[in-house]
């Protein structure tokens, strides 16, 4: 990965999300072939904080049908990250 822009696609905002901003936590959509180290300087280098763990899940892109048509497709496959920062905190809004 060369630039943090194509590291982290887009912050991930839910309800659980946001009482885990309490505890220094955020959760980021990323590049599914982004690493944990990568996307530790991504963050410090996007939002001037520092980095404590990265804790990453992939997810498998669920099976859906054409509409009118038998045929079946796939959502594309992602990955989460969750960030914990040490200090400061990111303003996302």
């Amino acid at each position: 990965m060369k630039n943090a822009y194509d590291v982290i696609i887009a912050p991930v905002v839910t309800e659980k999300n946001n009482a885990m901003i309490e505890e220094s936590k955020y959760v980021f959509k990323v590049d599914t072939r982004a690493e944990k180290i990568e996307i530790g300087r991504a963050i410090e280098e996007l939002f001037n904080v520092k980095v404590k763990s990265v804790n990453v899940m992939n997810y498998n892109g669920k099976p859906k049908r054409a509409a009118r048509s038998s045929k079946m497709g796939r959502r594309a496959n992602w990955k989460k990250a969750i960030v914990t920062l040490a200090e400061g905190s990111i303003d996302l809004f």
